[in-house]
């Protein structure tokens, strides 16, 4: 019976871990919530998973296990600094997850797993150049260029949601002013309507703001056509960078729909305008919150 790859993705509200098959099916799943404590209480929550992932392999082979990871992370030091887990900071998980299993360990940021997730087993399928997009909380990603997973320099490359798109706009969470993010992440998206007239609660967000404009609220629509058109930018500036064929978006605010997903298409040819990006798709993602373990999987493929 063909090998499975154990599979982790640690993110600041919870850690996962699955084995994946080859044909990217997720044999066994589990998760816990990240816990926000010292480091080797939140190593103790990986321990617990990896065991559980192991004992459920029953036997079969486990080639090796692959990490996605929220960022920063460092990829030739093997290490992560997730931004909302104040208790990993340069924290060595490659070796230790290493040292757990006894299994070699390859490692990806979480916005690259999901890219690799779709590519292999989702709405990517069979796209050569792809970024796969993650528009939430915040806003992530990851390129898959000439079919393999494209790392960067550090291990951070992908970060989309840092491409400016208002010069001089609002002061970003990285430092920068203007950054996609800022504009076209949830809480911005909610945070603007609220300011221009919204009559929701003030903890309305951006799942309520989508279902508002669903009804043709009107601040609402103007709200998403902004967030698009902003996301829009970002895309056209990667793609011709890039060179790229597919981008599949994912995430919270993704799912929103076509209200999200029209006023995107509309805008992108505003400004994918050479002709080797007329092609440029841009299709909603298919794995849900489940592209970061397959992608993860995914990284023993190429």
């Amino acid at each position: 019976m063909p090998d499975l790859t154990l599979a982790l993705d640690v993110g600041g509200t919870k850690i996962a871990a699955a084995l994946v098959d080859h044909d990217g099916a997720l044999v066994h799943r589990e998760q816990f919530p990240t816990p926000h404590a010292d480091s080797e209480r939140v190593w103790a929550t990986v321990d617990a998973l990896i065991g559980d992932a192991l004992a459920a392999a029953a036997g079969r082979a486990v080639q090796g296990v692959g990490i996605g990871s929220a960022g920063p992370i460092d990829l030739p030091a093997g290490t992560i600094s997730p931004i909302n887990i104040a208790g990993w900071q340069q924290f060595p998980i490659v070796q230790r997850v290493a040292d757990r299993t006894g299994l070699p360990v390859r490692l990806g940021g979480d916005g690259l797993c999901m890219a690799m997730g779709e590519w292999w087993a989702g709405a990517g399928r069979g796209a050569r150049f792809m970024l796969g997009m993650v528009v939430s909380t915040g806003i992530g990603g990851g390129l898959v260029l000439d079919g393999a997973p494209y790392h960067g320099r550090s291990g951070n490359a992908g970060h989309i949601g840092h491409v400016v798109v208002e010069p001089g706009g609002a002061r970003c969470a990285c430092g920068g002013h203007g950054c996609v993010e800022t504009v076209a992440s949830g809480p911005h998206l909610a945070g603007w309507a609220h300011e221009h007239g919204w009559d929701a609660p003030p903890d309305a967000d951006a799942r309520a703001l989508a279902d508002a404009a669903a009804h043709g609220n009107p601040v609402a629509v103007q709200a998403f056509s902004r967030g698009a058109e902003a996301i829009a930018v970002a895309i056209a500036s990667v793609a011709a960078v890039c060179d790229l064929e597919l981008v599949v978006l994912g995430g919270g605010v993704a799912n929103a729909g076509e209200v999200l997903f029209g006023p995107l298409r509309a805008a992108l040819p505003r400004y994918a305008g050479l002709s080797f990006l007329r092609g440029l798709r841009v299709v909603p993602a298919e794995l849900g919150g489940d592209a970061g373990l397959v992608g993860a999987a995914a990284l023993w493929r190429t």
